[in-house]
């Protein structure tokens, strides 16, 4: 991918820093991006014209002057008609901002023909100052698999074409300590700000449970339908909050309303479930790429629970984001809201998915573990209902004892997913649900988790089975560590298992996995080393399960297998 890396000269960044006081975004706004499809040449977002349709980003739910908040920051789309000035050109502005967190998060676009890497400056509200980099990918050669909305069409004077034009959400770290005060903008006049906000930190939340989105396959369909999720809890806590991501979507989707209770059996509850509200509101439009966080509820949340949330689609939805493997059975209804049902008579089909849903949180604890990996962290041949995935087993180690905090763990692993390369592509209905690569998901299914201080990286088998190297997948990893090192995270990794006995497994693949561990237990980019290579492997035959610990596939390991690998864990690492 080609990126066009722009640096200030020390006399160009001294004229900027002389310039007049910050202002506020929007005042600076000097382009166009956004033409009404009947005028196209009202806009000319690229300087040959071309620009985005006002059409297609209502149909979206990107309205102006709408929050849209996604990758956990909340970010205001431009409050313009079509044809007035939206986005800024970065040209070394400086912009007013008054917020602490963790993140500064961007709005962006490059016009370049590929991404755009500049520095700028951060300035506290102490008088401090610190540097940042931010890489804005191009509008319309830009990776799909990162983008926050693809629209469907591009305008330009000589008519619309049908090509896919993207808009992205890039964050980049900031002191959570300091209140942040202005931003100084890249020199770089093909990167495009649309929306700049200061990403606040999950102070006094614990991230409780969480899935990736792995695809948008066909669903249902769905017409006034109500969900009803089967979800396990790993921390507890006297209030919960929920979050619902309209990942790689193009199109909003509405919840009608939506509950939460304690599972009893199957669908039913034990009591009557609790109403959820987003914004004061029973109801909310989640747009394209974003994502809805109900307000917080009072509700005693049991550790080591499953939870039954409960959510109406009055639809129609035919195709959604989801987590394909759930190796849990959740419920589909007959026609209508059922949100507040106790029982299970109107909950007659079962789901095997988790469409939508992605996250519990719970108030207070010591924050949480992310484990991000492929089918063996999902917990592809665990037994169903049984939460005996690895994360699970973990995380019932973690309550049992005291030395250490008893840190939520997030299950961030997705079936079939790859480091390096995407099996789904980012955008569209398609059959492929094993994902983006891990490097592509990282930002949201790791950085922007709630209270995450640890990630678990046990991912690579995949990478070897599709043919790529060891070299090329160590390369991978030391940039999953740095960039979750300039975030403040510790990260641990984890040495890949032995599949002796799978046809796929061959020598050469065997030379690249011994390798790939090799580096692993010497290497001094992560924090630590998980070995579960060693944990479960047959001392007779290095290059397989020990029997007892596989599931028959010779590539997944059973409950057993997968209870050992949460056993080896050396908690004080986390």
């Amino acid at each position: 991918m080609l990126i066009a890396s722009v640096l200030p000269t020390a006399s160009a960044q001294a004229t900027h820093d002389e310039a007049a006081a910050p202002l506020p975004l929007e005042q600076l706004f000097d382009n166009t991006a956004v033409s009404d499809d009947g005028s196209p040449a009202e806009a000319d977002f690229d300087g040959v014209g071309a620009s985005l349709s006002a059409q297609d980003l209502a149909a979206a739910g990107w309205t102006p002057g709408r929050a849209l908040t996604v990758q956990g920051a909340t970010l205001t789309w431009p409050d313009r008609v079509a044809g007035e000035p939206d986005n800024v050109r970065a040209d070394g502005q400086s912009v007013a901002l008054n917020g602490q967190g963790d993140a500064l998060a961007f709005l962006v676009a490059s016009t370049s023909g590929a991404d755009v890497t500049a520095s700028g400056t951060i300035s506290y509200a102490d008088g401090t100052l610190s540097p940042y980099l931010l890489t804005a990918p191009d509008w319309r050669r830009g990776p799909l698999a990162t983008k926050a909305v693809a629209l469907p069409h591009v305008n330009t004077p000589g008519g619309q074409l049908a090509e896919k034009a993207r808009l992205y959400v890039v964050t980049v770290p900031v002191d959570a300590g300091r209140i942040v005060a202005a931003v100084q903008l890249p020199l770089a006049p093909d990167l495009h700000v649309f929306a700049l906000s200061v990403r606040a930190a999950t102070t006094g939340w614990t991230g409780s449970w969480a899935t990736a989105t792995s695809g948008q396959p066909a669903v249902g369909p769905w017409t006034d339908r109500t969900l009803r999720l089967v979800v396990h809890t790993s921390a507890g806590g006297p209030r919960l909050r929920l979050r619902f991501d309209n990942t790689f979507a193009a199109a909003p989707v509405r919840i009608g309303g939506a509950t939460v209770a304690v599972q009893d059996t199957g669908a039913a509850a034990e009591d009557t479930p609790v109403r959820l509200t987003f914004g004061g509101a029973t109801d909310v439009e989640i747009p394209a790429g974003a994502q809805a966080y109900s307000d917080p509820l009072t509700f005693d949340v049991p550790a080591d629970a499953n939870l039954l949330v409960s959510f109406h689609l009055p639809g129609p939805v035919s195709a959604a984001p989801v987590h394909r493997l759930a190796q849990q059975r959740s419920y589909v209804s007959e026609p209508g809201d059922h949100t507040a049902a106790g029982t299970a008579t109107a909950y007659t089909t079962t789901l095997t998915n988790w469409p939508l849903l992605t996250g519990v949180d719970v108030a207070d604890g010591p924050g949480s573990v992310v484990a991000v990996g492929d089918s063996i962290t999902d917990g592809d041949k665990s037994t169903v209902d049984a939460n005996r995935r690895w994360p699970d087993v973990l995380a019932a180690r973690l309550r049992a004892q005291s030395a250490v905090p008893r840190y939520g763990v997030l299950n961030q692993g997705i079936a079939g997913n790859s480091v390096i390369a995407d099996r789904y592509p980012g955008d569209g209905v398609t059959t492929d649900a094993s994902g983006v690569s891990a490097l592509n998901r990282l930002d949201r299914d790791v950085h922007a988790q709630t209270s995450v201080r640890t990630a678990v990286v046990f991912e690579g088998i995949n990478d070897l089975l599709a043919g790529r190297t060891a070299q090329q997948l160590t390369e991978a990893l030391t940039e999953i560590a740095d960039r979750a090192h300039a975030r403040g995270l510790r990260v641990l990794v984890a040495t890949l298992l032995p599949c002796g006995g799978e046809p796929r497994c061959t020598a050469a693949l065997e030379s690249e996995r011994t390798a790939v561990n090799a580096w692993i237990r010497q290497n001094d980019v992560f924090d630590g080393v998980l070995d579960f290579d060693a944990a479960v492997r047959d001392p007779a035959q290095p290059t397989r399960m020990l029997p007892a610990y596989d599931s028959g596939d010779h590539l997944h390991p059973g409950d057993a297998g997968l209870a050992a690998l949460a056993e080896s864990v050396d908690l004080t690492l986390l």
